[in-house]
């Protein structure tokens, strides 16, 4: 023990809680390491690269079984810490463990000088130290909304990209405390949950890469690369202070849920940036690499079905613990709503790998009683070949629908055949879900998302354009069932706008009325584009970046999309968590004909209305026309006349009515349908 241990009182500490955490006036500090020989905790004043404390661990007094913890009796609020780990020489580990490596705690709530692991030079080497933190924060009474599924209406954003840009005319520019300045817009929108991009700690720069290795130098801008999982990202606070992040993450918490909206936050817990056997060591390598990593049968390379060098070994039970851990902490110490999982389909593989029918892991998040109430949904893919939509495993899990995203932009970009697949996606896609046991609320219904096109460049572009991502455009999914309209990227005539504005309108349009959740990726409603790249995931600038001008460019377009949600907030029948029954839905094809579900036209109409002794006495009908010239439906009778509610052909403000304003139909039993449009008529 080092003699300058003066003022700090060292107790043998417990082993059953991980991390660093203060009870009673003593700081107690635990790891798991199973094949380290030694391990010391080293203490650090702000801005010193040189501890002023090492504390080793005593094994005798300070290991329990493969926990290793000391207790800690001093002032250690706002020090920094790290963690030393000597070990053998492993045949069985594909990377020793070390010695004289300084390791971030895998349970760190804050990361003491964040740049250490993005720029030392020394890519073998990185240094950065833990922060010991205090959580305690003013709510100021304020509880989450606890929204019901069938009520969300989700909008997908970046923290930062959402108000960088100086048209944000924020005082936060690229900050939490920016997106609260924005709150009042989110709510004329009439958003109820946001789901944003990774907020854990992650490294800025993308310097190892699999198949190149050291020397890349792109921007870690989306997120998904991260160093501490219980830590906020300090980047996106008003100043370096790491605790900085902490209190304006949970003010910007406590903000929307004040406004009523929930927070989601789309977490990584399928790898790390330590990369393969050649990347860097911050933290769960050098504690024990074969217990947090699913390695080859050898012991000597990384499985890697993430794409990203490594595959965390979730099903293992300490990983299994540090990710419930994990999920608590950000529901306990920061109110979150939700989460949505990068690449879930790896939470489901075993420690060898295979797929799991019955994944401990999943099952523990569903029964956890601390995440009881909070949603879970599910990105069920993965890098090496599962796919999971419909069958992601546990009823209580909502899922990513990418196959909504495919049918309903093939259906409006006039892919023949699609008539049926349109029909199954908009009433919530009952041969996904049903025979499960599962309801429309089980699929997140999107057609848009940060990964790949916005709405705007998916009418615009009928190829992808990535070059500036440095990798000759081999980057990002060639198959994006887009089309440019007419000419590829920007145009000024007045014919392709409108078009591309039209076709915008019916996809958000087909969005809001379909069973399930919707999710609308931020700045779709006022065409923000990011000139043809489906992969800005480097991207942190104006490609990426919100430009708000383009929300008085595109104000109708704004409005159009505010009255859809509160039309779908009015129709009750919309969000309904259930399927849909014959006698709540009748389908008809054009000019009275019935339904032509694999036919080359893809158009379609029917008429919805509740059942049962509580249905309100309403109905809709929604008649979609794809094809490039105009189809006649007949409209089936009703009590009371047809009402206009929505016509995409219509310029702002004529192409939505105001909730309760709506026109009466002028003709009782035909209506018109102009070229690739979308009607929908309210009666009742």
């Amino acid at each position: 023990m080092d003699e300058s241990l003066h003022a700090i009182e060292v107790e043998a500490g417990h082993p059953l809680r991980l991390g660093m955490h203060e009870t009673g006036g003593t700081f107690h500090f635990s790891v798991v390491s199973r094949h380290a020989t030694g391990i010391s905790l080293l203490l650090f004043d702000r801005g010193n690269r040189e501890p002023t404390h090492v504390v080793e661990l005593n094994p005798e007094q300070h290991r329990t079984g493969d926990v290793w913890h000391i207790g800690l009796k001093g002032q250690l609020h706002g020090k920094g810490y790290a963690i030393w780990v000597q070990g053998p020489s492993d045949p069985n580990e594909p990377r020793d463990l070390g010695p004289g490596q300084f390791l971030l705690d895998p349970y760190a709530a804050a990361i003491l000088n964040r740049h250490g692991y993005d720029h030392n030079p020394d890519p073998a080497n990185p240094f950065a130290i833990n922060l010991v933190v205090d959580h305690a924060f003013d709510w100021e009474g304020v509880r989450r909304p606890r929204q019901a599924w069938r009520n969300l209406i989700i909008y997908e954003t970046h923290v930062r990209g959402f108000t960088q840009d100086p048209a944000s005319n924020v005082d936060h520019p690229g900050q939490y405390l920016g997106l609260v300045e924005k709150i009042p817009y989110l709510r004329e929108l009439g958003i109820t949950a946001v789901e944003l991009l990774p907020v854990q700690e992650f490294r800025d720069y993308e310097r190892w890469r699999p198949g190149v290795g050291w020397g890349s130098a792109l921007r870690n801008y989306w997120g998904y690369n991260p160093v501490a999982f219980f830590a906020p990202k300090a980047g996106y606070a008003s100043n370096a202070d790491p605790r900085a992040a902490i209190i304006e993450f949970k003010t910007m918490v406590r903000e929307l849920h004040r406004a009523g909206i929930e927070v989601i936050l789309d977490v990584v817990f399928n790898h790390t940036p330590e990369g393969d056997e050649t990347g860097p060591t911050i933290s769960l390598r050098g504690l024990d690499a074969s217990t947090y990593y699913l390695l080859t049968p050898d012991k000597k390379h990384y499985v890697d079905v993430t794409g990203c060098g490594n595959t965390l070994n979730c099903n293992h039970p300490i990983v299994r613990t540090l990710i419930i851990d994990c999920l608590r902490s950000w529901v306990v110490h920061f109110h979150i709503d939700g989460f949505r999982f990068d690449l879930a389909s790896v939470l489901t593989r075993g420690q060898d790998g295979a797929m799991l029918h019955k994944p401990p892991l999943l099952e523990q998040m569903a029964e956890d009683p601390v995440l009881r109430d909070v949603k879970l949904i599910a990105e069920p893919w993965d890098a090496g070949g599962a796919f999971q939509v419909g069958s992601f495993p546990g009823r209580r899990w909502a899922e990513s629908n990418s196959r909504y995203r495919d049918d309903v932009r093939r259906f409006w970009r006039g892919d023949a055949g699609m008539t049926g697949a349109f029909a199954t996606r908009l009433s919530g896609s009952a041969a996904l879900y049903q025979n499960a046991g599962k309801s429309p609320l089980n699929s997140i219904n999107f057609v848009t998302c940060h990964d790949g096109f916005t709405l705007n460049d998916l009418v615009s572009y009928a190829h992808k354009h990535n070059q500036a991502n440095g990798e000759d455009n081999r980057d990002g999914s060639a198959e994006n069932f887009s089309e440019n309209n007419g000419i590829e990227g920007p145009s000024d005539d007045p014919l392709i706008e409108t078009v591309r504005l039209r076709q915008i309108k019916n996809m958000l349009v087909t969005l809001f009325v379909s069973r399930g959740v919707p999710m609308l990726l931020g700045g779709d409603e006022f065409r923000r584009s990011q000139a043809g790249n489906n992969n800005a995931y480097c991207q942190d600038n104006e490609i990426s970046w919100y430009d708000w001008s383009l929300t008085e460019r595109h104000a109708g377009l704004v409005r159009f999309v505010s009255r859809l949600i509160a039309f779908r907030k009015a129709h009750r029948v919309l969000g309904i968590g259930e399927f849909y029954t014959d006698q709540e839905i009748s389908w008809f094809g054009g000019e009275g004909r019935a339904p032509e579900w694999q036919g080359r036209e893809n158009r379609i109409g029917c008429v919805i209305g509740e059942s049962g002794q509580e249905a309100a006495n309403e109905r809709l009908c929604l008649l979609f026309n794809a094809t490039p010239a105009p189809c006649r439906f007949a409209l089936p009778e009703t009590a009371t006349p047809w009402r206009m509610a929505v016509d995409t052909s219509k310029p702002s403000p004529g192409d939505i009515a105001e909730p309760g304003e709506e026109a009466l139909f002028p003709d009782p039993g035909i209506v018109t349908v102009s070229p690739r449009s979308t009607i929908i008529l309210v009666a009742g």
